[in-house]
């Protein structure tokens, strides 16, 4: 461990400095002791002077040539400044003299490392796992998860947590880790067995109990998740990401109003977040409280101003209101930061055409159109349009090249049919509807929803009727 800055300018380093000056220019000190020694190279090292730092440890060696502990500290010197087979070199010496120091293999480890030898490094660590016990066998373990990050074997790495945790069940650093690993790698039926081991011998480890909720909530098992959550919270009540996991786990299950219990927790308990504020605005939104969805979205935008979505689910508020003016306003805003994004433009189209200004409307459903050309409700939202506006051979074009483009989806068979009507063309109207029905007769609705007054048809009704006895649709 270093020591503090400030004790470089004792006396007695100063001291120590001023004798080792001497021995280096041959003047009266003739002896230093290796401890002084050691903390003559860590001045230097902490200073950021290598050069110096080497020089001392090779006058160190001099005095002291058995000593592992000073051969490593050149190793460690030498893998500072990129000498990563002359740090090996003199690592292997050391080990000669003494091969329970643990740093002798975590350099080792570096320099096979920094040499892009990692399957070395892993046999280096394995093999030294062999021979040490307690927290260093930890700090070696965790050396080999990182070694294992650094080359993507990440089952690996949960395998090395794992070790860790079976051998000291409440090391935080090691339960922190294995969360992300157990979500990354989806190995959450061993988690759950690890994390419930670790919760019988230890059951106020609300970490343990945290770990265990995070499993059964990558497997779904949301019910369960939440119980856990709730002993984590039990222990520890400030526990603000046991309330935001269990705020997900509750929307998951469709239970909005025990979600937004939850995460107004995190707000309680953390700095406020845009992503807590639109979960609950989802929430508000999903139970149809459009006015308090509103509250907290806006409470989202004022965090994240360029994120175009919250503006777009504001306007989407107003647009379950009917309310299309304001829904416009806000798409306007969501459009400036991103104004080809189909879904803003399918919305502002439907306001637009709900408030009758048709053209607009057609305009932004062919842009949708033209970015999505095989999206079925894109072609949908622009035919409706046409049809409402009375523009019937448009309409039509656009229902045949639909119907090119989708591969003949029924529902632009029925919508034909609707214009050929329209159009006058009741023959040709008719025999698109047998077409349509003979395919997918529960698309009908669509139709009718288009233009109700199509069931006053006589002949409309006899071909629906004998595609309905014995079908429901």
């Amino acid at each position: 461990m270093k020591e503090n800055p400030s004790s470089y300018e004792s006396e007695d380093l100063k001291e120590l400095l001023r004798q080792y000056q001497n021995l280096r220019t041959g003047g009266s000190h003739s002896f230093i002791e290796e401890e002084s020694f050691e903390k003559i190279i860590e001045y230097f090292d902490e200073k950021e002077q290598l050069p110096q730092a080497l020089e001392a440890v090779d006058l160190a060696i001099d005095q002291y040539p058995y000593s592992s502990g000073l051969l490593i500290k050149k190793a460690d010197l030498m893998i500072a400044t990129r000498h990563y087979s002359e740090a090996l070199y003199i690592l292997e010496k050391a080990e000669l003299f003494d091969s329970s120091d643990i740093n002798l293999y975590i350099l080792k480890t570096d320099a096979y490392l920094a040499l892009d030898q990692q399957d070395k490094a892993v046999v280096i660590l394995q093999n030294a796992l062999k021979h040490f016990e307690g927290q260093d066998r930890i700090e070696l373990l965790f050396e080999l998860s990182d070694v294992y990050d650094d080359y993507e074997e990440f089952d690996k790495i949960f395998d090395c947590l794992k070790l860790i945790l079976e051998e000291d069940p409440n090391n935080e650093e090691a339960l922190y880790k294995i969360c992300f690993w157990t979500d990354f790698t989806g190995r959450n039926e061993e988690s759950i067995r690890l994390h419930q081991k670790i919760i019988d011998d230890y059951p106020y480890n609300e970490l343990a109990w945290f770990n265990l909720a995070a499993s059964y909530q990558g497997l779904k098992l949301y019910e369960k998740a939440i119980d856990a959550y709730k002993y984590a919270v039990a222990i520890d009540e400030k526990f603000d990401y046991a309330y935001r996991n269990m705020g997900d786990a509750y929307i998951r299950l469709r239970k909005f109003k025990e979600a937004i219990e939850a995460l107004e927790k995190v707000i309680e308990l953390s700095r406020p977040e845009d992503v807590i504020y639109e979960a609950i605005a989802h929430c508000y939104d999903k139970l149809g409280n459009y006015a308090q969805a509103r509250i907290f979205y806006r409470k989202a935008s004022h965090l994240n101003a360029d994120d175009s979505k919250l503006y777009y689910k504001i306007a989407c508020t107003y647009l379950n209101e009917a309310n299309w003016s304001y829904a416009v306003k806000y798409l306007e805003t969501a459009m400036r930061i991103h104004s080809s994004q189909p879904e803003y433009n399918l919305a502002m189209g439907e306001c637009k055409m709900q408030m009758g200004e048709y053209r607009d409307a057609i305009q932004y459903f062919s842009t949708v159109v033209r970015v999505r050309p095989k999206n079925v409700s894109s072609w949908e939202a622009l035919i409706r349009c046409l049809y409402s506006a009375g523009f019937y051979k448009e309409a039509l074009e656009q229902v045949n090249a639909a119907i090119r483009i989708t591969s003949g989806k029924p529902i632009f068979i029925f919508y034909m049919s609707a214009v050929y009507m329209a159009l006058g063309k009741s023959k040709e109207g008719l025999l698109q509807l047998e077409k349509a029905m003979s395919k997918a007769p529960r698309l009908l609705k669509k139709m009718v929803e288009l233009n109700p007054s199509i069931l006053q048809h006589q002949s409309v009704v006899d071909i629906i009727a004998r595609y309905k006895k014995g079908k429901s649709f």
